[in-house]
């Protein structure tokens, strides 16, 4: 069955680093498209970022353009969020995201907190 485990929240200073891992197992990870969202206390949850199967192609949100980079490693089926310059704003549980057969599925999250 997919299963997808991230790893590598925290709490950091406004300004500091963080790299979140996602483990992937369960399909062919190397032909899906993988997506980071996070959501806020109170908030929806909202797309991060995302990265295309063979391509590596990359989008992301405005807010964190410039700042976030999403990568993968096909070999290691694993996804990963490189954050830096973080926020206050960007406290948030952060989740990955995987569409197989028409079936979204979710990891079970990983905090991020930012406060001084």
């Amino acid at each position: 069955q997919v299963q997808l485990v991230e790893s590598g929240g925290g709490l950091v200073q406004p300004g500091g680093s963080l790299k979140l891992s996602c483990a992937a197992s369960g399909f062919t990870f190397s032909t899906y498209f993988m997506r980071w969202y996070r959501q806020a206390p109170g908030k929806e949850r909202d797309l991060v970022a995302h990265i295309t199967s063979t391509s590596g192609f990359t989008n992301y949100a405005d807010s964190v353009k410039g700042r976030f980079t999403i990568s993968r490693d096909n070999a290691k089926n694993t996804v990963y969020l490189q954050m830096n310059s973080l926020k206050p704003e960007d406290t948030a549980v952060y989740y990955c995201y995987v569409l197989v057969n028409g079936r979204g599925y979710w990891g079970q999250g990983t905090q991020v907190t930012v406060s001084s």
